[in-house]
């Protein structure tokens, strides 16, 4: 969800913060057993809490008459009360929860989305961005829209409001025809539930039964917490249609390979959930596998940096017979506002979160293994931690290429020049990491965890770019701002998922 600043916002992250985020999941639920939509869909979001941490909303339809609830917090905080489903009844909700990036966490962004057609209300759910956001924004403001928020979200309902379409599957699908990008949607009208997925399937949606319900969720993760049972992905480009009658399978845009994101093997989605088929778990030690037969290196111990590089490390320690430790221990209680008060709190505050085990370290020569190395700055201070606790030798791995380039996509990720490797050699990042040794798994290796040959250079099967620079789908808004377009520049320089 691309999202412009508002109010006094700040337009940067802490240089200290070196996290990838998603910025949300969705999910859906239709023919639920009476009023019981909504504590279903909560269960759905409480397992996507990785995909969004800041907030979270429920919208439910019962009897043609909408419940919304949109607040920030934890799903569990804001949705954990006994009395859910009298607050929000119905036999069909729709849910979201987001990480709102800098200048986008407002309140009136938090999803799902509602408004009133002429046909009558839709509630939407949103997981991706566009890139022609701003250029449709700004033509549908020319044209009398009003906007209620800074989300790309809301472009979709203005275009399926103004569609001259009678139907209102027609006038959906007449709002994807107009909009670019990667994303996942789900939406709620008063008779029927709608999924989307984007013509290259960037982000991930899945189809699930719940006894005579129907179920549709970023991730499998979601259906297992709901006791759903997996059905299958939507497909690229399909549009499924959910009502009284049945599912409905639709194809109404123009058919291209499939591209969809790796990033979700890499960081983002739960080891447990199954994405495009492919165990998320299973594809993170095949990681780590290719990782120790590119990168081999005498050791003694390998260490994870918990949690997502856990498998990875444990593919490492099978494939080079060298022993698997848990060297960092991570604290699961810190809460996200945290206040780090000075400059030097932010500096010691990696080891509130991770935690070197010296009894595991002292005297070792450890293979550290992450997932990613984004600006750097959390694994200097993990390596730095590492080595005071006695390592003799410290040789960094990552389970992933050298991330080069930004994400427009859903990814909030720092700008070209703040990527450790956008703009250092491989040695110069050696140096400045204060490792012995330092390694990448190479493209051609993540493709083969994810049980492909190589990267087909010529037709890619993942999307790709924050490590090729092979974007999938033009950048509209950045297109038009790089020919003189001072509007579109200017909101440009405020996107903060850029």
């Amino acid at each position: 969800m691309t999202a412009l600043p508002s109010g006094n916002a700040p337009l940067h992250r802490d240089p200290d913060d070196d996290t990838l985020r998603l910025e949300c999941g969705v999910c859906g639920v239709w023919g639920a057993p009476e009023d019981e939509a909504s504590s279903i869909v909560a269960l759905g979001l409480h397992a996507l809490q990785h995909r969004g941490q800041e907030a979270c909303g429920i919208a439910s339809v019962k009897s043609e008459m909408f419940h919304t609830e949109r607040q920030r917090g934890l799903v569990g905080d804001v949705f954990g009360g006994a009395d859910l489903s009298t607050r929000m009844p119905g036999e069909a909700a729709v849910g979201h929860t987001r990480y709102s990036t800098a200048g986008g966490s407002s309140d009136r962004n938090i999803q799902p989305m509602y408004a009133d057609l002429d046909s009558g209300g839709i509630a939407i759910a949103h997981n991706g961005n566009l890139t022609n956001f701003l250029f449709l924004r700004n033509r549908l403001v020319s044209e009398g829209s009003i906007f209620q928020s800074t989300s790309d979200s809301e472009v979709i309902l203005h275009l399926i409001a103004r569609s001259r379409k009678a139907k209102i599957v027609d006038r959906f699908i007449d709002a994807l025809g107009a909009i670019e990008g990667g994303y996942a949607l789900v939406a709620q009208t008063r008779h029927k539930m709608i999924g989307a997925r984007d013509p290259l399937g960037i982000r991930p949606l899945v189809l699930g039964r719940l006894g005579d319900a129907w179920v549709l969720a970023s991730e499998t993760c979601a259906l297992d917490m709901m006791g759903a049972t997996f059905v299958r992905d939507i497909e690229h480009g399909e549009v499924v249609v959910i009502d009284r009658d049945g599912l409905r399978s639709l194809k109404p845009l123009q058919a291209r390979e499939p591209r969809p994101c790796l990033f979700e093997y890499v960081y983002f989605s739960r080891p447990d959930s199954v994405v495009n088929g492919r165990s998320v778990y299973e594809v993170r030690k095949a990681m780590g596998r290719g990782l120790a037969i590119e990168h081999a290196v005498e050791a003694d111990i390998v260490v994870p940096v918990p949690d997502s590089g856990v498998p990875a490390a444990l593919g490492y320690a099978q494939e080079s017979g060298i022993p698997f430790e848990m060297g960092i221990i991570r604290s699961h209680y810190l809460g996200r506002t945290f206040i780090q008060p000075s400059q030097g709190a932010r500096q010691r505050g990696v080891r509130m979160k991770h935690s070197p085990n010296r009894a595991a370290l002292a005297g070792k020569r450890v293979v550290l293994i992450d997932d990613s190395i984004v600006r750097g700055t959390t694994s200097l201070k993990l390596v730095r931690a590492v080595r005071e606790a006695g390592a003799r030798e410290v040789h960094l791995r990552s389970a992933s290429p050298e991330l080069k380039y930004p994400d427009f996509y859903g990814i909030d990720m720092p700008d070209r020049d703040q990527l450790m490797a956008a703009r250092m050699t491989h040695e110069e990042m050696r140096r400045a990491l204060e490792v012995d040794t330092l390694g990448f798994l190479s493209i051609d290796g993540l493709y083969r965890a994810v049980g492909e040959p190589g990267r087909d250079n010529a037709n890619p099967q993942f999307t790709d770019h924050y490590f090729t620079g092979d974007y999938p789908t033009r950048l509209l808004d950045r297109e038009i701002a790089a020919g003189g377009n001072e509007t579109i520049a200017k909101q440009l320089s405020l996107l903060v998922s850029a």
